[in-house]
């Protein structure tokens, strides 16, 4: 079945889905935004999740090497170390490319000698 039509159903078996689904999307766009990454706000709500599971494994990574994510934000000055901050997002930048680039970074935290 294709997306839009389990989306339509999805629709019209719930008329509130949409704003739901719209509510939850700022929610999360307002949690990513408290750590310091930004969003335009035309990012899809997908996008949003992939974003924050990102920054979430991320930090995780950043815990594992005894970073702190609360003291190594992108307004942290200076930050505790560089390399614990969470990439900044490049003017323009598409939101799935900066996603990939904060997965990249998490993943070289995971396997660095710091």
């Amino acid at each position: 079945m294709p997306m839009d039509s389990f989306e339509q159903q999805q629709q019209d078996l719930d008329p509130h889905r949409k704003e739901e689904r719209d509510a939850a999307a700022v929610e999360l766009a307002g949690r990513i935004r408290q750590k310091g990454v930004e969003v335009s706000g035309t990012e899809t709500s997908a996008q949003l999740d992939d974003l924050n599971t990102a920054i979430d494994r991320f930090e995780a990574a950043v815990t594992a090497r005894g970073g702190d994510p609360m003291i190594n934000t992108p307004t942290s000055v200076p930050p505790e170390n560089p390399d614990f901050v969470v990439p900044r997002r490049d003017e323009g930048e598409d939101i799935d490319t900066y996603t990939g680039r904060i997965i990249a970074a998490g993943g070289r935290l995971e396997k660095a000698d710091l």
